[in-house]
């Protein structure tokens, strides 16, 4: 029988909402000890409640949800980084953990500094750091910049020589965190590759969150799934993927989602009420044959009076973030009145886009660009687009889009 590389019983973490001052957080200690009427007032919220689970030694694992869902907050319980409010967590043997860019290093310090420093926090020697620094340095492709501060390097280099550093020093349990996005496509399956390795060859245990729904298919055999802070899934990759992608709504409704963010950010004088995206069946569906047709509709609301409206849309990966396309229309060149109410709709008949999942960001603004009314973006979590393909031969290949194209080829003449 495998031995339990991970258990969890119960866990939960519970945060205090809003800012206090250190009078009502020694009053929140002492709650219990006064009377009701001056007891205070605590508005919590539970990002994590009652999840427990087993993790077999060299079982990777994919931990997915929507953003909110606690899949961060469960990685820093098993992580340490944080306490639970309630339950415990065991793990047995070295863990090492990538939940965000750098986890650990010092900034002042060279890269050759904190590939040592990182070494000793997980326990190990000094001679051991050294017999995997050259592999570290050359997975993380950074050879010429070794000796120079990490505060200077860049966002890729950063998380580069992390991951090699939390891959290489021989953890029996490895924690990775969504940072994988910050590298290029050549780094992220390089990255998968050496999780791959760690686990089959190695009998790592590897826990990895991530958005990118292709790369837990292909890695983990199994999924814990995650929703509003509690475990509704364990089990078989392919069946914990499909009850999330049917858990997404079809239609979100957008007229109080992180509206004061918005509003901060924005006018507010036009807004988004919410938005659908469709199938080539007619269907309400974020997920999308690759060559199909993609009809989004997005309901607005003119609050206040303006003189003109313009509207922008962009597809950008999920995976690194990088716009895939952009495209600007105008709404209206004439003033739009209050309580206005329009139904904007984009029909692309032939989606080139190959697999993979792409984030939408929508904005609303004057035609000159110059003012915004209302931006939807990271601030909202809208689900990913999912563009699939049963044509592997055709459109599972690197890349972002697929080129219609006529090949031909003949015998040279002489």
């Amino acid at each position: 029988m495998t031995a339990s590389s991970i258990e969890a019983a119960g866990l939960g973490k519970r945060y205090v909402l809003g800012d206090s001052s250190s009078r009502d957080r020694l009053r929140q200690m002492l709650a219990p000890m006064l009377p009701r009427r001056l007891a205070p007032s605590i508005d919590a919220f539970w990002a994590l409640r009652d999840v427990s689970f087993s993790i077999a030694q060299g079982e990777a694992i994919g931990i997915i949800g929507r953003n909110g869902a606690g899949k961060s907050t469960l990685l820093k319980l098993l992580s340490r980084v944080t306490k639970p409010t309630e339950g415990h967590a065991s793990l047995r043997g070295r863990v090492a953990t990538l939940l965000e860019v750098g986890t650990g290093f010092h900034p002042e310090l060279t890269g050759r500094d904190n590939i040592f420093l990182s070494g000793t926090i997980l326990g190990m020697t000094a001679t051991e750091v050294q017999r995997k620094f050259d592999e570290i340095v050359a997975f993380a492709e950074v050879e010429k910049f070794i000796d120079t501060p990490v505060k200077r390097y860049s966002s890729g280099m950063y998380v580069r020589l992390a991951f090699a550093v939390a891959a290489f020093l021989d953890p029996e349990i490895l924690i990775v965190d969504e940072v994988l996005a910050v590298g290029d496509v050549a780094f992220q399956r390089k990255s998968l590759g050496k999780l791959n390795e760690a686990a089959d060859k190695y009998g790592r245990t590897v826990l990895f969150v991530s958005h990118n729904l292709e790369a837990i298919r292909t890695f983990c055999h199994r999924v814990l799934l995650l929703e509003n802070g509690r475990l509704v899934f364990d089990g078989p990759t392919r069946e914990g993927l499909e009850r999330y992608l049917k858990s997404i709504p079809r239609q979100l409704d957008l007229r109080d989602a992180k509206l004061s963010d918005r509003l901060h950010r924005t006018t507010g004088e036009v807004r988004f009420n919410d938005i659908a995206c469709f199938d080539e069946s007619g269907e309400a569906n974020w997920q999308i044959r690759a060559g199909s047709t993609l009809r989004l509709r997005m309901g607005i609301t003119v609050a206040e009076p303006v003189p003109n409206l313009a509207m922008v849309l962009r597809f950008r990966s999920a995976i690194t973030g990088e716009t895939i396309s952009t495209l600007h229309e105008i709404v209206s060149n004439a003033p739009l009145a209050k309580g206005d109410s329009r139904a904007l709709e984009l029909t692309f008949p032939k989606l080139s886009l190959r697999p993979g999942e792409v984030s939408l960001y929508l904005w609303l603004g004057r035609t000159d660009d110059r003012i915004a009314y209302d931006v939807i973006d990271e601030n909202v979590d809208l689900p990913f687009l999912q563009i699939f393909s049963d044509e592997v031969d055709r459109y599972a290949r690197e890349g972002l889009v697929s080129l219609d194209c006529q090949f031909a080829t003949e015998p040279e003449r002489r």
